[in-house]
C-alpha cells in the first residue's frame, strides 16, 4: 500500500506543472477594487451619495405615503435594490438618521453623544423629511437603470438640488483609498453657495454636530495632507471641579471617559472620581483633588485623553466613474452648479408642459367655440374624422406656436358631449391667460436663472435653517507641552558613588518628583554631563554630584562651575545653561583632559550668583593662600566654553561665603488674545517684566476682581475684561448699576486681598459693571436722557479720582447721578505726573550684571569671546 502512494507522489512530481496567476489576479484584484470604491465607499459627486444610502432614499419614496414605516420594512424593501445583507443597509439607514436632515426618525435611534446603539429596525420608524422630499427627488428629471437583478428601475443618482455631500460629510475605506468629508454647518453651505451664484469668493470650515471647539488653522480646504484639531469644552465650575459640556467630533462620552480613566490610572494626571451625567445634552464632572490646578488639569485632559484629538481630512469622490480627490470649496462649486443645472432641466420641462397646456386649451378653446365637431357628422371612417376635424381646425390655428398633429387631433375627439354643452369660452380664454402669465414668469426665470436658484437657496434657508446654528466653536489653539501639564507621581532617586538614577532606587537618596516623560539631567565629579529618560535604573557614571528634572529650552537655571584642567592643571571657572542636548550622550564641561575634575559646583534655578572663598595649597612662594570670587563678575556663556583662569596653583578647598541674588533680567511676559494663554515668545501684547513675587490683576465683567502667579499655564475664561500686571497700590475704579436703588454707583478701591477674588459690586443678580478703569485719574463721559420739557446739557464729564476717595472694595460707593443716563463712556485719562515708567530705549542701556565682562581673576586671564552663543543656536537633536 504504501509503495503504491509512493508510485502516485512521485507521478504527480513529475506532472507537476507551473500554473502563473499573475492575469488572473490582475484582472480580479482590479476588478473587487473598483467594485468597492465605485459601488461600495466613496460617493458620487452628483448627489453625495453612496450606492447604499441612494437605494434606501429611493426605497423611502417608493414607500411614502405621509405616514411613518417600520425601519425594517424599509430594509427589506431596500433589499430589492441593494445586493447585500440587511445589517448593512440598517446601520447606515441609521447614520443618516441621526444627522437629522433627511429623515424623520421616530423611536430610539440611539445618541452620537454617548455612542449608544440604536434599538432594533423592527422597534423604530421613519419618513422622509420635508427637506428630503423637496430636494432629492424629480422623476423627470432621474436616469434609471436596471437593479442588480433586472427586476427593478433604480436611480443612476438622486437629482439632489442642495450641497447634500458636504453637510452630511463621508467616510469609507476602499481598496487603496480613502475618503473623509467633514461635515459642514447648512447655514454656511447656503450662504456659500449663494456667494458662488454670485462670483464671489467664499471660505468652509467643519461644524460637527457634536459641538466642541476646533481648530482649523491647517484644515487646508478638506485636502489632503490637511488636519484639523477638535477639542472638547470643559469649563471650571468650582475651584475642584471641572465640567465637559460638548465632545469632539468623532469620540463619545463612553470613549472620553474610558481615557480620562486610563490616563489617571499611569499617573499623567489626577482626579477624585468622575460622574457622567449626560442626557440629551453632554455633561461629564470630573472631581479634582484639592491640592490639583484645574489650569493644569484641563492642559492634561487636552494632552493625555481623547479631550484632544486630531482629523485628517480628505475629501475622495466619484466622477466619471473615476475615483477624484477635491477640496470642499470645489466639491460646494460643483454642487452648486449641478443644483443651477437642475433648477434649470426643471423650469424647462415645466415650460414644456405649460406650452403644451397652452395649445391644447387653444385647440380645444377653436374646436367648440367654431362647432369642429359637427364636421365629423357625416364621416363613416376613423381617417374621415381626422381629416375633417383638421379641414375645420386649419383656418383658426395660425396663432398656434406649433403644428397640429394627429395626436392632437385624436385628443379632441375624446371630449365628452357634456363638457361641450357646458363649454364657458370666458373660463376657457381666463385659463388661456393664465397659461400664458405662468409661461411668462417661468421664460423670466430662466433668462435670470442665476437669481432663481439665489431665491431658491434663499427658501430652503428660510424653510429648514432654523435650529440649525454653527455648533462647533472656532479658535486657535495653544500647544501644550506634555511636559508642563502632566502630573508627577513618581519619584525619583539617586545612588551618587555608584553612578545609578532610577524611580526604583528606593533605598538611595530621593532627588524629586517626576514622570514617566520626564528627563534627568547629571553631573559628575570628573566634568561629565549627561541627559536620560526617566526609568527604573540608569547608570550615569561613578561620583554624581548634581543631577534633577531636565527642562528643555531652560535658559534660566545657570550652574556655576570651577573645575580643575587635568590632574595638576589651572582651575577655570564658567557659568553656562543647557538648553538643547541629545539624550544619553556624554558631554564634557571640562577641557576632555584625563583626571579632570570639578572642585565647585551649584545649579541655581534663577541665575543666582553666589561668592565663594577659595583657598590655596601652601606651595612655594605663594604669599596669599586665600581670596572671594564673586560669580556676578563672570559672563554666562555656552556649555562648551573653556571658562576663566581662577588660578594656576592647586586648590586645597572651596566654601561658600555669601548666598546669591539673581543676575537675570526680570521675566518679560506677553498675552496673546488669539489663545488667550500667557507666552515669553513676544507674541501678543507685553505685559510687563516679572520678578519672582510680582502678580497679574484679572478683572472679570461679572464685577469679579483677582490676583494670580503668572504661570504660563494659567487658562483665561471669555468673561475677562482687564489683564495687566498688579501693582498693589494703584487703585481701581469702577461705575455699577445698582438694581435696589435703580441708580449707577461709582466706587475706587485697592485689591488687599491678594490672594482671594472678589467681587466689588452688588450681588443683587440683576447688578452688571458699567465700565473699570486701572488708570490713576479715569475721566468718564455721562451721556443723559432727553427729556420733553425738560433743558439740560445733553452729556458731562467727571474726573473720577476727584469725585469719589479710595474706599474699602465692599463699599457701596457714590451715587452717580439722579438723571436718567442714556450712555456712560470712558474717556482718555488725566496724565499722572508721579514716577515716569521705564522706556523701552532705557531697558536696552540697562547693564545687567551677568553681563560685563568680568575682570582678570587672581592669577588668571579672561577667554576670547565664546564663539557658542548662550542659547546654543546650533543645530542639535533633542529627541532621537
Amino acid at each position: 500500500m504504501k509503495e503504491n502512494i509512493d508510485a502516485q507522489d512521485e507521478q504527480f512530481e513529475n506532472n507537476e506543472e507551473l500554473i502563473k496567476v499573475t492575469g488572473m489576479y490582475k484582472d480580479w484584484f482590479l476588478d473587487y477594487a473598483s467594485y468597492v470604491i465605485l459601488e461600495r465607499a466613496v460617493p458620487a459627486i452628483e448627489d453625495g451619495f453612496k450606492p447604499v444610502q441612494r437605494r434606501i432614499m429611493h426605497s423611502m419614496k417608493d414607500l411614502d405615503d405621509g405616514r411613518y414605516n417600520k425601519v425594517a420594512n424599509i430594509v427589506g424593501h431596500t433589499m430589492q435594490y441593494h445586493p447585500h445583507g440587511d445589517a448593512s443597509i440598517g446601520d447606515a439607514m441609521v447614520q443618516i438618521g441621526q444627522k437629522d436632515l433627511l429623515i424623520d426618525a421616530q423611536g430610539n435611534w440611539g445618541n452620537i453623544l454617548t455612542g449608544d446603539r440604536a434599538a432594533a429596525p423592527r422597534y423604530i420608524e421613519a419618513r422622509l423629511s420635508k427637506f428630503a422630499l423637496e430636494v432629492l427627488y424629480s422623476p423627470k428629471l432621474t436616469e434609471w437603470q436596471l437593479s442588480y437583478d433586472g427586476r427593478k428601475q433604480e436611480p443612476v443618482n438622486l437629482p439632489v438640488k442642495f450641497p447634500l455631500l458636504l453637510a452630511q460629510g463621508a467616510e469609507g475605506i476602499a481598496v487603496g483609498l480613502s475618503t473623509r468629508l467633514l461635515p459642514h454647518n447648512f447655514l454656511e453651505l447656503i450662504d456659500a453657495s449663494i456667494k458662488h451664484l454670485r462670483g464671489k469668493k467664499f471660505v468652509l470650515y467643519p461644524d460637527f454636530p457634536t459641538g466642541g471647539v476646533a481648530d482649523i488653522s491647517n484644515y487646508n480646504d478638506g485636502l489632503r495632507g490637511g488636519r484639523v484639531r477638535v477639542r472638547a469644552k470643559i469649563n471650571q465650575l468650582d475651584k475642584n471641579t471641572l465640567i465637559i459640556s460638548e465632545v469632539p467630533y468623532g469620540t463619545t462620552t463612553t470613549s472620553l471617559i474610558d481615557s480620562i480613566l486610563k490616563a489617571n490610572d499611569k499617573g499623567k494626571i489626577k482626579i477624585k472620581k468622575i460622574e457622567d451625567n449626560t442626557a440629551a445634552e453632554v455633561e461629564i464632572l470630573i472631581h479634582l483633588p484639592s491640592n490639583i490646578s484645574p489650569d493644569k488639569t484641563i492642559d492634561a485632559l487636552f494632552a493625555f485623553t481623547q479631550c484632544e484629538n486630531s482629523i485628517a481630512p480628505l475629501g475622495c469622490v466619484i466622477i466619471d466613474h473615476k475615483p477624484i480627490f477635491l477640496g470642499v470649496s470645489e466639491v460646494l462649486r460643483r454642487s452648486t452648479d449641478h443644483t443651477l443645472h437642475l433648477l434649470q432641466r426643471e423650469l424647462e420641462i415645466k415650460l414644456h408642459e405649460l406650452q403644451e397646456q397652452w395649445h391644447y386649451a387653444s385647440l380645444e378653446r377653436i374646436f367648440i367655440e367654431n362647432r369642429v365637431y359637427r364636421d365629423i357628422e357625416e364621416e363613416e371612417t376613423w381617417e374621415g374624422v381626422i381629416q375633417a376635424i383638421d379641414r375645420g381646425l386649419a383656418p383658426h390655428t395660425k396663432h398656434l406656436r406649433r403644428a397640429v398633429t394627429e395626436e392632437d387631433i385624436v385628443r379632441l375627439t375624446e371630449i365628452r358631449i357634456k363638457r361641450i354643452s357646458k363649454f364657458d369660452l370666458g373660463k376657457a380664454q381666463q385659463k388661456i391667460e393664465a397659461l400664458e402669465g405662468e409661461i411668462a414668469q417661468v421664460k423670466h426665470h430662466l433668462d435670470n436663472i442665476v437669481d432663481f436658484a439665489v431665491d431658491y437657496f434663499k427658501k430652503l434657508r428660510k424653510d429648514y435653517g432654523e435650529g440649525k446654528q454653527r455648533k462647533t466653536e472656532l479658535k486657535l489653539f495653544d500647544d501644550i507641552e506634555a511636559s508642563k501639564v502632566i502630573i508627577r507621581n513618581t519619584k525619583l532617586y539617586v545612588n551618587r558613588a555608584e553612578g545609578f538614577v532610577g524611580t526604583s532606587l528606593k533605598k538611595d537618596e530621593y532627588v524629586a518628583d517626576c514622570s514617566d516623560i520626564d528627563d534627568v539631567i547629571c553631573f559628575t565629579a570628573d566634568g561629565k554631563m549627561m541627559v536620560t529618560k526617566v526609568d527604573a535604573k540608569t547608570f550615569i557614571g561613578k561620583d554624581i554630584i548634581h543631577v534633577a528634572i531636565f527642562k528643555k529650552k531652560d535658559k534660566r537655571t545657570i550652574y556655576n562651575m570651577i573645575y580643575r584642567d587635568g590632574k595638576a592643571g589651572k582651575a577655570y571657572v564658567k557659568r553656562f545653561s543647557v538648553t538643547s542636548v541629545t539624550r544619553d550622550r556624554d558631554y564634557d564641561m571640562a577641557q576632555g583632559k584625563k583626571d579632570s575634575k570639578v572642585l565647585y559646583f551649584s545649579a541655581n534655578p534663577n541665575g543666582e550668583a553666589e561668592i565663594i572663598t577659595i583657598f590655596l595649597r601652601q606651595m612655594g612662594s605663594i604669599k596669599k593662600l586665600k581670596f572671594d570670587l564673586d560669580f556676578s563678575e563672570i559672563l554666562i556663556k555656552g556649555r562648551k566654553v573653556k571658562g576663566n583662569i581662577v588660578t594656576k596653583y592647586s586648590v586645597k578647598k572651596i566654601e561658600l561665603k555669601e548666598e546669591g541674588v539673581s543676575t537675570l533680567k526680570p521675566r518679560r511676559i506677553w498675552f496673546d488674545e488669539t489663545v488667550k494663554r500667557l507666552n515669553v515668545d513676544e507674541r501678543g501684547e507685553l505685559l510687563g517684566e516679572f520678578k519672582g513675587e510680582d502678580r497679574l490683576l484679572i478683572i472679570t465683567q461679572d464685577g469679579v476682581a483677582k490676583t494670580i502667579k503668572p504661570e504660563l499655564t494659567t487658562r483665561f475664561d471669555e468673561e475677562m475684561i482687564v489683564l495687566e500686571k498688579w501693582i498693589k497700590d494703584k487703585p481701581i475704579s469702577a461705575i455699577y448699576w445698582e438694581p435696589e436703588k435703580e441708580r449707577y454707583y461709582v466706587k475706587r478701591f485697592l485689591l488687599e486681598n491678594s490672594d482671594k477674588e472678589e467681587s466689588f459690586i452688588s450681588e443683587h443678580q440683576d447688578s452688571f459693571l458699567e465700565l473699570v478703569s486701572t488708570d490713576y485719574y479715569p475721566m468718564a463721559e455721562i451721556v443723559f436722557t432727553k427729556t420733553k420739557g425738560k433743558e439740560r446739557k445733553e452729556s458731562e464729564e467727571i474726573n473720577i479720582e476727584e469725585f469719589i476717595s479710595v474706599k474699602g472694595i465692599k463699599a457701596l460707593g457714590n451715587q452717580l447721578t439722579t438723571e436718567k443716563v442714556n450712555q456712560i463712556n470712558l474717556l482718555d485719562p488725566m496724565p499722572y505726573e508721579g514716577q515716569e515708567e521705564v522706556t523701552e530705549e532705557e531697558k536696552d542701556d540697562e547693564i545687567n550684571i551677568s553681563e560685563i565682562t568680568g575682570e582678570v581673576i587672581k592669577n588668571g586671564d579672561i577667554n576670547k569671546p565664546d564663539p557658542e552663543n548662550s542659547s546654543e543656536s546650533q543645530t542639535k537633536l533633542f529627541d532621537e
